[in-house]
């Protein structure tokens, strides 16, 4: 019986074999398990969430409202940034054009009153015992007239044959924006001032015609760089008001023509200043001369009318 058993536990432990290695028999083979359902491994899960349409606007409505807040937000810095520049560029301005117009008035009223003084003078001390020399007050009288209408068709020849040639790097600062209340070309007018003082110290310390001539001579030119300081500074490039100088009417012509010189439209054309009008009629600038004339009313009247509001 012993030896049925024993046959019986060999032949029942020989029928389980390993099914990964066939050709293997395991007398003491592990017993088949089988997970429970309940214990398997859970497979990954995604977990979503549904977001009403509400919800969804709601929520895209706050973003835009904050992007819209802070581009206005950026936009109102620039603005502020802006309206300080411009606040400073007109305050800039201002005080330039105070500047000038107190180096303008000091020198006028020094040179009108040196001359008149010299005039005088000059006269009297020649007149002292002696007949009044007419001949000789008559030639100082013609020469002062004469200077200065010469000193247009000078200053027109100098502009174009040495101010926009070889001595155009001290003038191209007047084709420039200024900064500051002086420029390089205003050089030109102590150059200018030279041959004028020349002359009148000269005429006023001798006596005789030719003395007398010369004293003329200085004083055409400056008178003329007078004018043209009032005229071309002050009505042209409004670097200190003229007043009414401003609403002559050939002098606003001369100020509408020099800004067509600074326009280059016809080659530079006109380069003298009180006789630019008929230097733009000669070549054909007739009809641009009057458009500039009316966009300058226009621009006049507008600052006048901010002016006014601003005091």
């Amino acid at each position: 019986m012993e030896a049925s058993i024993s046959a019986a536990a060999v032949t029942s432990l020989g029928a389980f074999r390993h099914r990964g290695s066939p050709g293997c028999v395991l007398f003491l083979a592990p017993l088949p398990c089988r997970p429970s359902p309940a214990v398997r491994r859970r497979r990954p899960s995604t977990l979503c969430l549904v977001v009403g349409e509400d919800s969804a606007k709601r929520t895209t409505n706050l973003i835009e409202t904050a992007d819209l807040e802070e581009v206005k937000e950026k936009e109102l810095i620039t603005v502020n940034e802006s309206q300080v520049r411009a606040k400073e560029r007109m305050e800039r301005k201002q005080s330039e054009r105070t500047t000038y117009l107190v180096a303008a008035v000091m020198s006028t009223l020094g040179i009108t009153s040196m001359a008149v003084a010299a005039v005088y003078y000059r006269f009297a001390w020649q007149m002292e015992g002696s007949e009044v020399p007419f001949s000789e007050m008559l030639g100082t009288f013609s020469l002062s007239v004469g200077a200065a209408v010469g000193m247009e068709y000078w200053a027109r020849w100098a502009h174009r044959a040495l101010w926009h040639a070889s001595l155009w790097h001290m003038h191209e600062s007047h084709h420039r924006p200024r900064d500051g209340p002086f420029e390089l070309n205003d050089v030109f007018a102590i150059i200018n001032a030279i041959p004028a003082i020349s002359l009148l110290s000269f005429g006023f310390f001798h006596r005789g015609l030719v003395p007398g001539l010369c004293f003329g001579a200085g004083l055409g030119i400056t008178l003329y760089g007078m004018a043209y300081m009032f005229v071309h500074d002050g009505l042209v490039h409004r670097r200190f008001p003229v007043g009414p100088i401003a609403n002559v009417p050939y002098f606003r012509r001369v100020a509408a023509a020099h800004k067509i010189h600074h326009s280059d439209k016809f080659n530079g054309v006109p380069y003298g200043l009180f006789l630019g009008p008929k230097e733009l009629e000669e070549v054909g600038g007739v009809e641009e001369l009057e458009k500039e004339i009316k966009r300058r009313i226009k621009v006049f009247d507008v600052d006048e009318n901010t002016s006014g509001k601003t005091s």
